[in-house]
């Protein structure tokens, strides 16, 4: 691929162009966007606050709960919220050991009522006082309801919860927007072979070549071809993630690389691959490393603990720092209603288009460190001893 037209522009003056361009189009909506959900979703907690208390404190007012807002915000769910009121359920897929069940969420109503279906009924919980440990972990939110109208823990324990929730929904929208973009980019390099890149080819070759040139060469080495696709399909699937994250309408508004789920999985795929093409030389570091061999007894477990912190400390910087955005982004929305003065909106709107700003930097910053890492990762493991 003859690239050298390219490289009359900087690949860093390139990149800061792209995060610009896109500012623009995702700043300002998701202001007015974050700023709306967070209005309604006080409006909702005020006037529930108001209906409890009224018949028994003479209505009073109700305080409005940041944490609530936030953690709607952040966390995965059976429905995704289009705009205002309305939002559109996705498929509850469960195999119990009698058969596979499908319905749609709408089923709940949103948590207030229970779904009769072929085998059992079901109810929506999404209060996660309400869930053990464990539970919250699998996030598994649809529970058995016995017939006295309690949750059946053992029944829930033996179903199986395959649903499309939100993150997922919107992971097959990332693999999608992936397939149609690069599928027309490859076919614009076979019926432009050997011409200048012209149009969205021209966008993404640089960003391609910058993964090639600054992060899989200078990391991995002469064998950086086998791990190309790999470290493409990682980069680019975080960074559309990323920034779909951002724009709090559909089809935005999930906090997929925000879900230490996925996260866990990006992971245990660098292990996989780290691990599998790891050459001799690695694993004599491991398993015999150069040191007296009554020393083994303690550099074997720190060697293997080694290989397992190494994406582990991946999993955990994309989860906390994608998370640690969006809740310094609501936390700032949320002091005008917690003070319930308007005074104090442009000082919190502002810093809000600040942290946005930081967060489109911050969107390709961690895409780049989870590739570079894992390029440097499986460097480690293909390296040549001399």
């Amino acid at each position: 691929m003859d690239c050298s037209h390219v490289f009359d522009f900087k690949v860093n003056r390139l990149i800061a162009a792209f995060t610009l361009f896109l500012a623009l189009f995702t700043v300002v909506p998701s202001v007015l966007a974050q700023t709306d959900s967070v209005e309604a979703g006080a409006t909702h907690e005020a006037v529930a606050t108001t209906a409890a208390h009224g018949a028994e404190a003479g209505h009073e007012e109700g305080n409005f709960d940041p944490t609530e807002v936030i953690m709607e915000h952040i966390a995965d769910s059976h429905v995704w919220h289009v705009a205002g009121h309305f939002s559109f359920p996705l498929p509850v897929i469960l195999y119990t050991p009698q058969g596979l069940e499908v319905f749609s969420s709408g089923n709940f109503h949103h948590g207030e009522a229970d779904h009769k279906g072929a085998y059992n009924t079901y109810r929506l919980v999404e209060n996660p006082k309400d869930q053990s440990v464990g539970q919250n972990f699998f996030n598994k939110k649809i529970k058995v309801v016995a017939p006295d109208g309690q949750i059946d823990e053992a029944a829930t324990a033996s179903i199986m919860d395959f649903s499309i929730t939100k993150n997922v929904a919107a992971m097959f929208l990332t693999v999608v927007i992936l397939l149609l973009v690069f599928s027309a980019v490859a076919s614009a390099y076979k019926k432009r072979h050997g011409k200048s890149p012209k149009g969205l080819q021209s966008f993404l070759e640089p960003i391609i070549v910058f993964v090639r040139d600054d992060i899989a060469k200078p990391n991995i080495g002469h064998d950086y071809g086998r791990f190309m696709p790999f470290l493409l399909t990682v980069f680019f699937f975080i960074l559309i993630n990323n920034l779909l994250g951002l724009v709090p309408i559909f089809p935005g508004g999930a906090n997929v690389t925000g879900n230490i789920a996925t996260t866990f999985i990006l992971a245990l795929f660098t292990l996989i691959i780290v691990n599998v093409n790891g050459n001799k030389s690695y694993w004599s570091h491991i398993f015999a490393p150069d040191v007296p061999k009554w020393m083994y007894v303690i550099m074997i477990p720190v060697e293997v603990i080694g290989v397992l912190s190494r994406p582990f400390a991946l999993m955990v910087r994309l989860f906390a720092n994608i998370t640690a955005g969006h809740i310094i982004v609501l936390s700032l929305i949320s002091l005008i209603f917690i003070f319930k003065s308007l005074a104090i909106a442009p000082v919190s709107v502002a810093f809000v288009i600040f942290m946005d700003v930081l967060e489109l930097l911050v969107a390709f910053l961690q895409a780049f460190i989870f590739t570079l890492l894992s390029a440097l990762f499986i460097g480690m493991a293909v390296e040549e001893h001399h």
